[in-house]
């Protein structure tokens, strides 16, 4: 048997179980939970790479361009923690990710514009 083969199986028992356990309250549950936690480690590992490495870089800075960097990062979280709960779709979705983009970009060009001119 193929590991493919033998992961399917493990997949289809473990959604039999479910089904006949009527767990999917609980599933739903977890599920809720995990994604906050996905989120709130997301935020951690962002929190401790600014403070390692980037906070001293972007004190150097001139203020208009910290405050544009520091806006478009919240900006960006608040529009990843709205995908990630909301569930968007269609125009909602391609709202989602035109401000993500817009988000990227602002704070990747003013870093890069601030980094050419030290």
């Amino acid at each position: 048997m193929t590991p493919f083969v033998r992961n399917l199986l493990i997949l289809a028992a473990v959604a039999v179980v479910i089904v006949v356990f009527q767990a999917e309250t609980a599933l739903a549950t977890a599920s809720t939970l995990l994604r906050f936690a996905f989120f709130i480690a997301i935020g951690v590992v962002a929190y401790f790479f600014w403070r390692d490495f980037a906070r001293r870089e972007i004190q150097l800075w001139p203020s208009r361009q910290q405050w544009l960097f520091y806006c478009a990062v919240a900006l960006f979280v608040v529009d990843l923690g709205w995908f990630l709960f909301a569930h968007p779709q269609a125009r909602d979705a391609l709202a989602f990710f035109i401000v993500a983009g817009v988000c990227v970009y602002v704070a990747v060009r003013t870093w890069l514009d601030q980094r050419r001119l030290t």
